[in-house]
């Protein structure tokens, strides 16, 4: 499986990611830690650029949508821009997954300029239905189907030297929310973890953090928020190219990559790695196991 090809990654992953970022901050400050049962915010759509003014029925002067607030404010955030289209990279199947991502953005360019036409012309019924339906959206786990338009490269890891304030704040606040509540207070706060460590990655790629961010996704997708076991090896196994010290990421990587059949020569790869790296005997144990195991079963 190529999730290296930097070319396609980048065609997409800001396109793709972009729509995210404004996800259930408008209520909740971005900065706060959630209480230990947090209501859950509204889940409002991403703003990209500044969306043209709506007009008012009756073809009365337009209603003027507002310029994008900054995250962690209670403005209620504009529509998404225009969706661009994407440059097919190859095959039927390339080109209907691509046109899937454009079309979950304009799915939710168009929720989202409708709650903000609802909000300023006072029709506060019809502007809830238009919340409620974004917030079912955006708890809905949405599958990558293409890994390249979803982990970075690895050669991401041989720029991230740079010790970043902002990402490692943006970092701090996902674990705020990560592994924290029950029941939809939980999938809420996974989703939030989601878009932050999100935004480490594709807003501040140069930053030394994004190892240990690749690592949390992991455990992210691997949680029962998401059950996204291959994306899960896929973020771990990254933690690890870009940081050979990431010892537990090797591991977990490992287990997925041999416990779902995914992709079973690497998962043999890095078991090895474990004997050979690995500092923590109880782990170069389980690693020797699984290298007899997977001997066995050729």
């Amino acid at each position: 499986m190529n999730t290296n090809n930097p070319n396609r990654f980048r065609l997409l992953e800001g396109r793709v990611l972009r729509g995210f970022l404004g996800l259930f901050f408008a209520t909740t400050a971005l900065g706060q830690a959630p209480s230990p049962s947090p209501t859950p915010a509204p889940i409002p759509g991403a703003t990209v650029g500044t969306p043209a003014p709506v007009s008012t029925p009756g073809g009365s002067a337009p209603v003027p949508v507002p310029s994008p607030a900054p995250l962690g404010t209670n403005t209620p955030p504009p529509a998404l821009g225009s969706v661009k289209p994407v440059v097919p990279t190859g095959g039927p199947y390339s080109d209907m997954v691509e046109k899937l991502l454009i079309s979950r953005k304009e799915y939710q360019r168009n929720l989202e300029t409708l709650r903000i036409y609802c909000l300023q012309t006072n029709q506060t019924e019809k502007a809830k239905w238009a919340e409620d339906e974004l917030i079912q959206y955006h708890r809905i786990a949405k599958q990558p189907f293409i890994f390249d338009l979803d982990v970075p490269p690895v050669s991401l890891g041989t720029q991230a030297i740079q010790n970043s304030p902002e990402a490692n704040e943006i970092y701090r606040r996902a674990l705020t929310y990560k592994d924290r509540g029950w029941g939809t207070d939980y999938i809420d706060n996974q989703r939030r973890a989601e878009i932050l460590l999100q935004q480490v990655l594709t807003s501040h790629p140069t930053s030394n953090r994004i190892s240990d961010t690749a690592y949390q996704l992991g455990e992210l997708y691997e949680s029962k928020a998401y059950k996204q076991h291959n994306r899960a090896a896929l973020y771990y196994d990254r933690s690890v190219q870009w940081n050979p010290q990431q010892a537990e990421a090797r591991m977990r990587a490992a287990k997925l990559y041999e416990q779902y059949n995914i992709d079973r020569p690497r998962a043999a790869v890095l078991f090895k790695e474990v004997t050979t790296h690995d500092t923590d005997q109880r782990r170069v144990e389980e690693a020797r196991h699984h290298l007899e195991m997977l001997a066995k079963n050729r």
